[in-house]
Formats: structure tokens, sequence, C-alpha cells
């Protein structure tokens, strides 16, 4: 009973393994059969697209023009909503990007944004606004202006699980991405990682193997606000460590049961033979 017992967890436990060739990270490209990605394309900085959340915050020494663009229309001006609450301050002074690429801006009007980046817009916004306070005011005043796009976040999916996550900064890695979201499990398949972008209203899906060291030079290194990252399990690969042990378990608790059972059994029978003679 044991060796059959034996024969049957022998093929799970050999499935459970996993080699580091299949989860190691910056494996050398060409070897392994792990793909080289030297020929793609390297990070652009993001461009605003329709949907996105745009947070302007104009700078003067003037503080006239300051509560002038930065005014919540009740008497408080922006610099005293960034010491309180953040999340009101981003939500008082946060602009949609319409459908047709603009944002509607006080006293300027409609802004194209679209497929620009946020420093070109923090630039056009400083040339439309000295253009209209050089109307208004006889001296000169010079503003800066702060662009930044909020409200932005990437998924994933995996074996891990599922979640969504905030991109705090400018520009974040598979890797980081990956870290965020508590990395990939050991069934996880790094060999087909999948993002899905959306992109002027077009849904595109790129496959790539997050194992080679190429990834750093490719236009997968930086992933993009509202990526979706899908992990998928390694094929075959259907029983965990755990479920592996867990199997094991009530196997051994099982048998030894059944040995008991059967040792009981025997003394019966023997005890009636006994009796019997």
């Amino acid at each position: 009973m044991i060796k059959r017992l034996l024969i049957v967890l022998l093929p799970l436990l050999l499935a459970s393994c996993v080699t580091s060739k299949k989860v190691n990270l910056m494996q050398e490209a060409g070897k392994n059969k792990i793909p080289s990605y030297t020929d793609t394309l390297s990070y652009e900085d993001y461009q605003v697209r329709v949907g996105d959340r745009l947070y302007v915050y104009v700078y003067s020494i003037d503080e006239r023009v300051s509560q002038m663009f930065n005014s919540s229309g009740n008497g408080i001006n922006a610099s005293q909503m960034r010491q309180g609450s953040s999340g009101g301050s981003y939500d008082l002074y946060t602009y949609l990007v319409l459908e047709d690429g603009t944002i509607d801006y006080p006293m300027v009007g409609k802004v194209m944004v679209r497929g620009k980046t946020t420093r070109e817009i923090k630039l056009l916004l400083e040339k439309e606004l000295a253009g209209y306070i050089a109307s208004s005011y006889t001296e000169y005043q010079m503003v800066s202006v702060e662009v930044n796009i909020v409200r932005r976040s990437f998924s994933v999916i995996s074996d891990r699980g599922s979640g969504t996550f905030n991109i705090q900064k400018e520009k974040v890695t598979i890797f980081e991405a990956l870290a965020m979201a508590g990395d990939i499990g050991d069934f996880g398949d790094r060999s087909k990682v999948r993002i899905i972008r959306e992109s002027e209203g077009a849904t595109k899906v790129k496959v790539f193997d997050v194992r080679s060291e190429d990834i750093i030079n490719s236009e997968f290194y930086y992933i993009e606000p509202n990526d979706v990252i899908y992990i998928q399990r390694i094929k075959g690969q259907s029983f965990g460590i755990n479920s592996v042990t867990t199997t094991i378990s009530v196997a051994a608790t099982t048998l030894a049961f059944g040995g008991f059972v059967y040792g009981l059994i025997v003394r019966i029978m023997n005890r009636i033979e006994a009796t019997n003679k």
C-alpha cells in the first residue's frame, strides 16, 4: 500500500518543483530561450489622453495673480487648501480632458492638451496666462504653472491575486509595479507576461518575457497609466506547494487510519478463531 501511495504522490512532487530558470529575473538574453528586446522602442514621456485628469496650480510673486487662478470660489485660495486636505485640493483644481481633447481653464477657455506631455502643457498654459495677464495688468507679471496627471493607476491580475495600485511618481518600471503587487507567485508564467494598454480608443495586448535582462531597453520597461498587467499560471502547474503538502497529509492520515482499522480487524478475527478452538 505504501508503495502505491508513493507512486501516486511522486509525480505530484515533481510537478510542484520550480527551477531557477523559470523565476529568476535579469537572465542573459539568447540563453535558455530568453528573448532579446534590444531593437524595441525606448521610454517616451506619457502623452495626455481623453479622460485623464490634470491638476493645474499657478505660482506668482503677486498674490492677486495667484488668487485669480487658484481661488476655489469661496474665498479660500489653493495655498490654504494645499495645507489642508490634499485630496480636496486636487479635486478642486483638477480638470477633465474632454472628448475633444481640451480642458476648460478659467480666464483662458478651452486649451488643447490631448497628445501633449505635462511639460508641454505647462509651457502652453504659461504662455496663455502671460497673454491674459498682460492685458489685465500694467506691470509685467511672470507666472509658473505646475501640471500633474492625477488619479493615475495600473492593475495587476496574477496567481497571487488581483489589485489596482496608484502611480505615485512620473515613471514606474515593470519591476516596481510587480513589487507593489507582491511579485509573481512561484507558478506565475514570467515568460508570457501580458500588458493590456488602451491608446486613443484602441486596446493593445503586448506579450513579453520579464526574465530577460534586455527588458530594461524595451518599451515594456515602463508602464503607463491604466495598464493592466496579466500573469497566467505555468501550463500544467495546477498544484502548488501547499496543495501538495495537504494532499500528502491527508493521504498519510488516511493510511494511518486504514492501518489502525486493519490491525483492529485482524485482532478481532484472531480472538474469534481462538474462541472457536
